[in-house]
């Protein structure tokens, strides 16, 4: 089989051949890269698609390279570690393009060059599952087994940073000799600037033996622990109790304090890039009044703050908000920024006219995208266009999302100026992206 494209899952496309020698239907190829023939074993049949593994490469792609990980294929962390870092990248930019043009009929003016960084421990969250099994004598930590929800057995990872790769073993150890080893089901890792912080899914109180253990493990290896033995409004620091969890935006001078379970980007690096690229395209002035949809913490207020006149940060999350809000009196930004609480995906055309006139909009939605608030700038172009910002900077990490909104926003009048790829999860097939709307 021929293979001709890769799907925003990383997986080959072919096409089966009919009896009378024309195109069949669509088979999906794990481990398949275009340009290669292959031979498939079907594991999966519906009536327009198959699903496959590659049994045999018969002619090998040039963008084709050999994974860094010896898991790879094994572990689900990663999904594109056999095709090379501009080659996915490329696709990125690709998956993208299609999904503006297909789904909304729209081409950005200008595609600008692909915001790129460290390719390998570069994950600085994850939510790793733990899991005792009994039968084999061992604990497992990591990510799940590629489309399974068994844990793989990974004994490292090379897209943690090596620090926490190299922590693996040591914590698999650990966990063995707690008593809640069956207890607790899950890791959530956040990496700050000066200290690395574990939170311990624990379903039951920890004993005075484990206590010493983590205290012990903590010392040694650099750890901060903090407990969940509930919801997410349980989360509390454990041991040791300093320095605090912070990452930098350097450009800024911001200072950006958050817990362990709070929304940060993963990749701290091209965050700093993207956060310097989105202000440059939001083109702040002094005296700018500039609306954040989706604030968060502040990633993006915090430093529009530092270049426009006033800046108002709007996000779903009371919690998010409190913390913004601590984040930009740490860095002496109030005067500047102001935040509130609202449902983003159900704000209407009146609650924007009730938020003021801005000259520009950052909006930074979760993979749901911003639909509500494009249509309420659709409705506003009918009867208020004056009351549009000028400038609207859209960060995504849904390409379908974004080329659905932009259809809106294309309705609305404006022009999508640019758009270009954000390389946040290097080898997965996430696509994070950046697009420019102005209004003529």
């Amino acid at each position: 089989m021929k293979i001709t494209a890769l799907d925003m899952d990383a997986r080959g496309i072919g096409h089966l051949q009919n009896e009378d020698g024309t195109v069949g239907k669509v088979v999906f190829v794990d481990g398949a890269l275009p340009g290669e023939v292959v031979s498939i074993q079907t594991y999966r049949k519906k009536p327009h698609w198959e699903n496959a593994h590659m049994t045999e490469l018969h002619q090998e792609s040039s963008q084709r390279t050999k994974p860094r990980c010896s898991y790879f294929g094994l572990c689900g962390g990663c999904s594109m570690q056999h095709l090379s870092a501009d080659a996915q990248v490329a696709i990125k930019q690709r998956v993208l393009e299609d999904s503006l043009w297909h789904i909304s009929k729209v081409k950005p003016a200008t595609i600008l060059r692909p915001i790129m960084g460290p390719t390998w421990g570069y994950r600085y969250r994850a939510r790793l599952s733990v899991k005792n099994v009994v039968k084999k004598g061992t604990v497992l930590v990591g990510f799940h087994e590629k489309k399974s929800s068994y844990v793989a057995n990974t004994e490292s990872c090379e897209i943690l940073p090596p620090h926490v790769s190299a922590m693996m073993m040591p914590l698999r150890a650990l966990i063995a000799q707690l008593s809640i080893i069956d207890h607790l089901p899950q890791i959530e890792l956040a990496v700050g600037e000066e200290v690395t912080a574990m939170v311990l899914r624990i379903m039951r109180p920890l004993s005075a033996a484990d206590e010493t253990l983590l205290k012990a493990f903590a010392d040694e290896f650099k750890v901060q622990w903090w407990l969940q033995p509930q919801g997410l409004e349980s989360v509390e620091i454990y041991y040791p109790t300093a320095p605090q969890l912070h990452y930098l935006l350097p450009e800024f001078g911001v200072k950006m304090p958050f817990k362990p379970t709070d929304f940060t980007q993963v990749n701290h690096h091209i965050n700093r890039v993207l956060v310097v690229r989105a202000l440059r395209l939001l083109d702040a002035q002094p005296d700018d009044r500039i609306a954040d949809f989706f604030c968060g913490l502040g990633n993006f207020t915090l430093p529009i703050a530092t270049q426009a006149g006033q800046v108002v940060g709007i996000e779903g999350s009371d919690t998010l908000v409190e913390r913004a809000v601590a984040n930009a009196a740490e860095n002496g930004l109030s005067d500047k920024t102001s935040f509130s609480a609202r449902n983003l995906f159900e704000i209407t055309a009146d609650d924007l006219l009730k938020l003021g006139k801005f000259e520009r909009y950052l909006v930074d939605p979760p993979r749901d995208g911003a639909m509500a608030l494009c249509e309420a700038l659709l409705q506003l172009s009918a009867t208020q266009k004056d009351f549009l910002p000028k400038r609207l900077v859209y960060v995504s990490c849904s390409p379908g999302t974004l080329a659905r909104d932009a259809g809106l926003l294309v309705k609305a009048g404006y022009a999508m100026n640019f758009a270009g790829v954000v390389n946040m999860f290097p080898h997965t097939s996430h696509v994070e992206s950046i697009a420019v709307f102005d209004l003529p």
